[in-house]
């Protein structure tokens, strides 16, 4: 098992305030990497470093904006202070954009869902790979997170359908490009998980409706991710890039 370790190597994760994310940031520390939390709300990364280092794991919190550059190099920088770079990269910053047809939809609502979801996942990408090649250290592994709303979707969430979809595109385009730097791109689509994300719809009347059509019949929960996420983040997926794991109950291969 130790092929799943991440001992000696430094992870870096947006959105890591809430949801998926603060979950995931304990996963990635209690098998041993050293965790930079990133996300606008500083006060709630520092509750969750707390947290993680209760537990023995080692981490910092430092402010990030996907969707502000200046931001995002000083992320980096922050991780080149305390870590001396990066190794992992958990692209899990996004929003939702409410419950919108493309016909109700507004143009900010559409600029904010897919500059969080797409344009600060190329940002954080590519500053990534920069480092790499500048510092010419041997490769780092990048984790998007995406949705099976990617695949298969529903009515009300165009723009983080759509998001997704690029999310999934990016991967594979990254995976082609950063393979030359030993830069592995693959990504992680959730299914139906309550999280801050998924309440709107996962709050709403037609909720009984999905969960019926989830073949195991249950909405998922932050530990299905757990064994995913380490598969994608550590050498047990050396030869992986550019894949899609999908973990979703069995929901997109599901009968009509």
């Amino acid at each position: 098992m130790d092929m799943f370790s991440l001992h000696g190597k430094v992870a870096l994760l947006s959105g890591a305030s809430t949801g998926i994310g603060r979950h995931l940031a304990g996963t990635l520390a209690s098998a041993g990497a050293k965790v930079l939390l990133g996300a606008r709300s500083i006060d709630k990364l520092e509750d969750r470093v707390a947290e993680i280092r209760a537990a023995g794991g080692v981490a910092q919190a430092a402010a990030l904006d996907v969707c502000d550059l200046t931001s995002v190099t000083a992320f980096f920088d922050a991780a080149q202070d305390h870590f001396g770079g990066a190794d992992i990269l958990i692209n899990n910053a996004g929003v939702e954009g409410g419950a919108n047809t493309y016909v109700t939809l507004d143009d900010a609502s559409w600029d904010t869902v897919l500059d969080t979801n797409l344009k600060g996942l190329w940002w954080m990408t590519r500053e990534l790979t920069r480092r790499v090649i500048a510092q010419r250290r041997a490769g780092a592994v990048v984790v998007n997170i995406s949705s099976i709303t990617s695949e298969r979707t529903t009515k009300g969430i165009f723009p983080y359908a759509v998001s997704k979809a690029g999310v999934n595109q990016a991967t594979r385009v990254m995976a082609l490009e950063g393979a030359k730097h030993n830069i592995r791109v693959n990504a992680l689509a959730p299914g139906y998980i309550y999280t801050n994300v998924s309440k709107v719809l996962l709050d709403s009347d037609i909720a009984p409706e999905f969960v019926r059509r989830i073949p195991q019949r249950r909405l998922g929960e932050f530990n299905d991710l757990d064994g995913p996420l380490l598969l994608l983040a550590s050498d047990a997926s050396r030869y992986m890039t550019g894949s899609i794991v999908v973990v979703d109950g069995g929901h997109t291969v599901s009968s009509l």
